[in-house]
């Protein structure tokens, strides 16, 4: 698992907004079938690579809201403020 944790040290947890006003973004890389685990309940699994795109499982409790981004912008008139605005300011995980 190829990890880079992006605006935080190594070892801490994303606790608010850094001085640009974004989240920090913990990124991981993972391969076909392969997951990750959010908070004990959330799993989310790639399922399919193909070309640039990637299929994405995920298992939630019925409680928690699943969107895509722009879904989640066209219900809320907005996109989520804890995530930055735009793809570019993400940055590539560690090879």
């Amino acid at each position: 698992v190829h990890v880079r944790r992006t605006g935080i040290g190594a070892g801490e947890l994303p606790a608010q907004p850094t001085a640009q006003g974004r989240a920090t973004m913990l990124v991981l890389s993972r391969k076909k079938n392969e997951s990750i685990i959010i908070n004990d309940d959330i799993i989310i699994t790639v399922v399919e690579i193909r070309g640039d795109k990637v299929r994405l499982g995920i298992q939630a409790p019925a409680s928690v809201s699943v969107h895509r981004r722009e879904v989640y912008e066209a219900i809320h008139g907005k996109a989520p403020e804890i995530l930055p605005s735009k793809a570019e300011n993400c940055q590539k995980p560690v090879e």
